[in-house]
């Protein structure tokens, strides 16, 4: 099929690469020129694994293309995704000024049938409102039908999870549109989950919030280990090999971040109440998550007796592995309480430094490796749990350090063993 994405961002741009990796010609359109220039050049402006191979495999191959001209996709394109960005207003909506507007260019750039999809996570009701802005705009009366096909990528793993999906959800209207879908979809031998566009606008903001609420409640129950001296790792897993709860999500920690679960979760609460629905669960699991943020910082004073000229080093500062992603990062609001505090930080992580370095104080020191961190460190804080910094030298680190205190964000280290080696060991609700 030939697909146009119209927004290269995070999720535009890996679904552009996978659907072109299928076979289809795919041309990914961004109002960004500099974003645009980089692409056909060869630079990725996001961190994934794998993705710059398979953006470099299908340019060569002709199947993946890059523009900053909405009309140009439109014309040649029957499908025509929207995954625009849909950023948190002040009130916790989303705003969707963006997908309007490209609604708008849409309406009057269609030559003949076209396929619009909401790809970004919107609210429910905006297909409604994308295809009641295209019909205003759309003067020659084309003929065109609007749906919502979700996206559940994890960043770190995006591409495996496209290609290998738990399941499609395909909200539509008509037949055509299904038809359309489920034949570009069928590469994947996935399951197919077919409903209406509300249901499929629900099912996204749902899920995310639930996975957001597994989180929270374990890490409430972390707190509750340490003020009875349990080990969260151990109730996790009691709790995870239980079918109807499962492992995933249950792993305690400083909280979660990102561009998904913050906003979405905002969003959730925002829409419910709009609806005359008070979703108090969902507001407990953001105090939960700003709790456990303020708890950390707790943990590191109670360790050093006072923060102010103390030297904390930081390790990790994407929201999680395997990307470059800071946004919402729950370490960079741990950072500036203890900048506030008067403490010196030091930092480093495998990929998100040159993001980082934009919202940071600038007295904030980064560094080459994790040894540099530590040299001189009263404490050390693993906030994210990249690879490398499950195999550190840690008998290195410790005499290096001013004080072997090791604060374990994420719960990677044997306390045991790091007990054993000589640090001072605090971990999430461990023992």
């Amino acid at each position: 099929m030939k697909i146009c994405i119209i927004g290269a961002g995070y999720v535009g741009l890996v679904s552009g690469a996978c659907f072109a990796d299928l076979g289809n010609d795919v041309i990914c359109i961004d109002n960004d020129p500099k974003k645009i220039k980089s692409l056909k050049l060869g630079s990725i402006p996001i961190y994934e694994p794998g993705l710059a191979e398979l953006v470099k495999r299908n340019k060569k191959e002709g199947r993946l293309s890059f523009s900053t001209n909405i009309k140009e996709g439109v014309r040649k394109c029957e499908v025509v995704f929207i995954a625009v960005g849909t950023p948190s207003r002040d009130n916790g909506e989303a705003d969707l000024s963006f997908v309007e507007n490209v609604a708008k260019e849409i309406a009057v750039s269609m030559p003949s049938y076209r396929l619009i999809v909401e790809k970004s996570t919107v609210p429910v009701n905006t297909g409604e409102w994308v295809e009641h802005t295209i019909k205003v705009f759309n003067k020659r009366n084309i003929k065109f039908d609007v749906a919502s096909n979700p996206e559940f990528l994890r960043e770190g793993s995006a591409i495996k999870d496209f290609m290998n999906p738990d399941r499609v959800v395909l909200g539509v209207k008509s037949k055509r549109a299904k038809d359309i879908l489920a034949e570009l979809y069928k590469p994947l031998k996935a399951p197919i989950v077919v409903t209406d566009i509300k249901s499929a606008e629900i099912i996204k903001h749902a899920s995310n919030s639930f996975l957001a609420t597994k989180i929270s409640f374990i890490n409430a129950i972390s707190d509750i280990c340490d003020k009875v001296g349990a080990d969260i790792v151990e109730v996790a897993r009691g709790i995870g090999l239980d079918r109807r709860i499962g492992k995933e999500f249950l792993n305690a920690g400083i909280g979660f971040g990102g561009s998904c679960f913050p906003k979405d979760l905002s969003a959730f609460i925002r829409i419910a109440e709009k609806i005359g629905y008070d979703f108090g669960m969902l507001k407990e699991v953001q105090r939960v998550n700003e709790y456990q943020k303020a708890l950390l910082v707790k943990k590191i004073e109670s360790l050093l007796w006072n923060l102010p000229k103390k030297t904390i080093g930081v390790l990790g500062l994407s929201f999680k592995p395997d990307t470059d992603d800071i946004r919402q990062a729950p370490v960079l609001d741990i950072i500036e309480q203890l900048h506030r505090e008067g403490a010196h930080i030091k930092t480093y992580d495998p990929q998100a430094m040159e993001k980082a370095r934009m919202v940071l104080p600038k007295e904030v020191k980064f560094c080459k490796d994790a040894y540099e961190v530590a040299k001189n460190s009263d404490c050390l804080l693993l906030a994210t749990e990249w690879n490398e910094f499950k195999e550190l030298d840690f008998k290195r680190v410790k005499s290096l350090m001013k004080q072997p205190i090791l604060v374990d964000g994420r719960n990677i280290y044997d306390p045991a063993e790091m007990k054993r080696i000589g640090f001072t060991y605090v971990g999430i609700g461990r023992k």
